[in-house]
């Protein structure tokens, strides 16, 4: 078993920056893929972002690709959300989740409570 607590989020204007941490405790945090997701509409939860177990591999949805950046430190157990020129439309709640690289929900085992992010216009 992996359990996975979110972290820093809050209010933040439009334009505005946040970081979101993920602590894993468990079995060994470095084995597995770390992806952000938050939910949208006609959808459970959209993919935001997914760095491989190395740090090798990265893939950022579209929608945030140039404002968000995902990193993990294995040391720490933690994987991080580094997001920058909030939009209103980023309002969510962010849920990480470990398991395999990828952009699919089913790729990830294990999932967090989740963190609300909140930007406001």
């Amino acid at each position: 078993q992996v359990q996975l607590v979110e972290s820093g989020g809050g209010l933040v204007q439009a334009g505005g920056s946040l970081s979101l941490s993920c602590a894993a405790s468990g079995r060994t945090f470095s084995r597995y893929a770390m992806g952000w997701f938050r939910p949208a509409p006609g959808k459970e939860r959209e993919f935001v972002a997914t760095i491989s177990w190395g740090g090798s591999s990265i893939y950022v949805a579209d929608s945030v690709k140039g404002r968000f950046t995902i990193t993990r430190d294995n040391a720490k157990n933690t994987v991080y959300l580094q997001m920058s020129i909030l939009k209103p439309e980023d309002t969510a709640v962010y849920y990480c989740a470990a398991g395999k690289v990828g952009a699919r929900m089913d790729l990830y085992d294990y999932w967090g409570q989740g963190t609300q992010v909140t930007v406001s216009s």
